[in-house]
């Protein structure tokens, strides 16, 4: 009789261990897919971005002949205030002189030429003076203003095309 009885509880627990698996499968297995194509649609995002359409490798790929530089405020410095810094009393600012590097050989450089930027020009500095607000005086030096280059060469990009500008440079910098 113990013997049977074992049996009996061992098939009842090998029952509800494959119910229990089967309840794990059917719960757990579509939100590890969902999860699956999140991670491979952000793994090729990024290797999108590495390779292609930064700022790196859209000036490598262009050569110098085909390139044109637009100097936003005609060459003049933009003056902006800097976002304060926790327990940072003093005001902070930041005064550029940036020029975007354009792509001669895009289908944008027909529509977008030198007089429209130029009447686009306010547009274009608020646009600059908007991403530079954001940073601290820390933030805005750190990495040698790389990390504010690549997000108002993104802003353009969106502007005015990814193929159309394909570098910023910076000319003066200064913060106090």
């Amino acid at each position: 009789m113990k013997k049977n009885l074992i049996s009996v509880l061992i098939l009842a627990l090998v029952f509800a261990n494959f119910v229990l698996t089967a309840i794990l499968m059917f719960t757990v297995l579509p939100q590890t897919k969902k999860a699956n194509t999140l991670i491979d649609k952000v793994c090729s995002a990024i290797d999108l971005d590495l390779n292609s359409g930064g700022a790196g490798s859209g000036m490598n790929s262009i050569p110098i002949d085909k390139q044109e530089n637009y100097k936003v405020n005609a060459g003049e410095d933009i003056i902006t205030n800097l976002a304060a810094s926790e327990g940072d009393k003093d005001k902070h600012y930041a005064v550029v002189k940036l020029s975007l590097v354009l792509n001669t050989e895009s289908e944008n450089y027909k529509t977008y030429t030198q007089e429209f930027l130029t009447g686009q020009d306010d547009t274009i500095k608020n646009k600059i003076n908007t991403i530079i607000a954001g940073y601290t005086m820390d933030e805005f030096n750190a990495n040698n203003h790389e990390d504010v280059k690549q997000v108002i060469l993104e802003e353009m990009q969106k502007m005015f095309g990814v193929d159309y500008v394909i570098d910023i440079n910076f000319a003066s910098v200064q913060t106090e």
